[in-house]
């Protein structure tokens, strides 16, 4: 593996990672990707002109992404091996969103349990780019179990895979690709052009780990279904990545997803995903709990594989 970690170390590094986003979180101040953020915007609004909008873009995305990946790999390279082990896994934790998840979504679900329709169309508006003004209590359900499926591969289980790839270089790579994805990635005037390196790039680190996630899922939930819901429903998906992971996991979870939602005030028909009864308020719940299990499998598949390495070793 380009890590250069035997695969004890990534075992031990990889739970050390999850463990610390678990305890401590996002940082409040100072997070490196709000940083990030603010340097890309920066990048855009300069290279953001014509001529020439995809090359311009390729040359966004390399300014944006590779210095900070390069001094990862630089400082890993030169640091001590306990440091290096500890910076790993520091790295991990700064570009996992395990915690960010549940905390953003089991708001919603507890404020629909009460029947605070207001503040869980608020909550929901701060995870989705859909409007929610108007929504009714399943279509905020619907929204806070879609982006439950689709972030537990971009915010967790990507970053997973690409931590088992090259280390906290590779897990840094993911997150920034990601990052830049969702801010430039639009099939809009200003990013149609500009955008569409950044939105290419995701789709290729993206395409093994969303294939992943798809199968944690159906290996969790309901199997069968899983996996006939994304052979049947996913290619009708816009987004080759996305649609394996909601549809295997609105199979999973046995609902139904996809279907209508409001972007800047016009009503999109999405494709259906999964097949049962429209989700309720504790299916975020349910959602959360397929994540969460999810990567408590992937954590438990790679201390197999390490227990097997070292059994090997001492052979």
């Amino acid at each position: 593996m380009l890590s250069g970690l035997s695969w004890p170390w990534l075992a031990v590094l990889m739970a050390l990672g999850v463990a610390l986003d678990l305890a401590l979180g996002e940082a409040r101040r100072w997070h490196p990707l709000v940083g990030f953020g603010n340097l890309a915007k920066a990048i855009e609004r300069t290279l953001n002109q014509r001529p020439a909008l995809r090359l311009r873009g390729v040359l966004a995305w390399s300014l944006a992404v590779l210095p900070p990946v390069l001094l990862a790999a630089w400082l890993l390279a030169a640091a001590p091996w306990w440091l290096a082990a500890l910076l790993h896994a520091a790295l991990l934790y700064f570009c996992i969103g395990l915690r960010s998840l549940r905390e953003h979504t089991l708001p919603i679900a507890q404020a629909l349990a009460i029947g605070d329709l207001p503040q869980a169309r608020r909550l929901t508006s701060y995870i989705v780019s859909r409007d929610t003004r108007q929504s009714s209590e399943q279509d905020l359900a619907k929204a806070g179990v879609e982006s439950l499926l689709e972030n537990g591969n971009d915010a967790v289980f990507g970053t997973l895979f690409w931590f088992l790839v090259a280390g906290g270089p590779g897990a840094l790579l993911f997150r920034l690709a990601n990052t830049l994805d969702a801010m430039w990635g639009y099939r809009t005037a200003r990013f149609l052009h500009f955008g569409w390196a950044a939105a290419r790039i995701d789709d290729a680190l993206n395409w093994l780990p969303a294939r992943l996630t798809a199968l944690s899922y159906a290996w969790l939930g309901k199997r069968r279904q899983a996996m006939a819901c994304w052979k049947e429903q996913a290619p009708a998906w816009s987004s080759p990545n996305a649609g394996p992971v909601m549809a295997a996991g609105a199979g999973a979870l046995g609902l139904a997803l996809g279907g209508p939602a409001i972007y800047d005030g016009e009503l999109e028909q999405r494709p259906p995903l999964g097949r049962g009864p429209m989700p309720q308020g504790p299916d975020i719940v349910r959602a959360w709990r397929l994540v969460a299990m999810s990567t408590a499998l992937w954590l438990a598949v790679i201390s197999a594989v390490a227990l097997l390495c070292l059994g090997g070793l001492h052979a």
